[in-house]
């Protein structure tokens, strides 16, 4: 497939997908949310980690304002292109890595959140840029933010709209990881990996688990760990991985 707005890059089992629109500092528009979700929902053969990272200087600086300008329908655009997008991200068949190598504002800045591991540059920074011109934050980021950094920091960072370094990020458990930018696309490209030759069958019962964390009771979530367990133990990965165990070797997982 053919797109406009991103590049996607197949390497050995990483999808690369490239935010590409640096003029605009990736500013979110029609197109790019489908062509996003194009390409998370239709991954190529073999592809067990993607990373989605911007181009240029910036992530992503969110909504493009240019985009049908004061006539935009937010809540269609919402319902019917950014919640595609992002179920795109959190439903991915592999894990999702947002690889955040500079300014993420607004919508931008929840879509990165949505993934399921992000690592930053040091020189990065997460907005809540919402209210500077009179909105909410959408795309997940009144879920899942409070979730991640507790309330006070949540209603903070949203009302206020200053930026979040990325140190500050890790510090208040809002991402994963912060990185000197001469070393942000090693360490990327080594996590990536890393995930890729892992267990991606027990990697996607964590996520459901840990989803589901959030509205269950302690006894409802038991019986989750139960059943996914339960599963994974039936997996050819858990069976390599006692094996490497025992033998002293590193595992070959397979992902099934």
């Amino acid at each position: 497939m053919e797109f406009q707005t991103i590049r996607v890059e197949h390497q050995d089992a990483v999808l690369r997908v490239v935010m590409n629109r640096p003029e605009m500092m990736n500013a979110l528009n029609a197109t790019m949310r489908q062509e996003i979700t194009a390409a998370l929902s239709d991954l190529p053969e073999g592809v067990r980690c993607v990373v989605l990272t911007g181009e240029g200087r910036g992530f992503c600086s969110g909504q493009d304002l240019t985009d049908a300008g004061a006539a935009i329908d937010l809540e269609r655009t919402l319902r019917e292109e950014y919640e595609p997008m992002l179920r795109a991200i959190t439903g991915c068949a592999v894990p999702v890595i947002a690889a955040v190598n500079g300014v993420a504002a607004g919508a931008g800045a929840n879509v990165a959140l949505v993934c399921d591991v992000v690592i930053a540059a040091n020189s990065a920074s997460f907005i809540q840029a919402f209210t500077r011109i009179g909105l909410i934050p959408d795309a997940g980021g009144t879920w899942y933010i409070p979730r991640a950094i507790g309330h006070a920091r949540a209603m903070g960072a949203m009302l206020f709209a200053e930026p979040v370094s990325a140190q500050q990020a890790v510090d208040w458990g809002m991402i994963w990881q912060a990185v000197p930018d001469e070393e942000f696309e090693a360490v990327v490209a080594n996590r990536a990996r890393q995930l890729s030759e892992g267990p991606t069958g027990a990697y996607l019962s964590i996520r459901q688990a840990v989803s589901a964390s959030f509205g269950n009771d302690l006894e409802e979530q038991l019986a989750l760990e139960a059943q996914l367990q339960g599963k994974a133990g039936h997996s050819r990965d858990f069976t390599e991985g006692v094996g490497a165990f025992l033998q002293k070797r590193k595992p070959n997982f397979t992902g099934r």
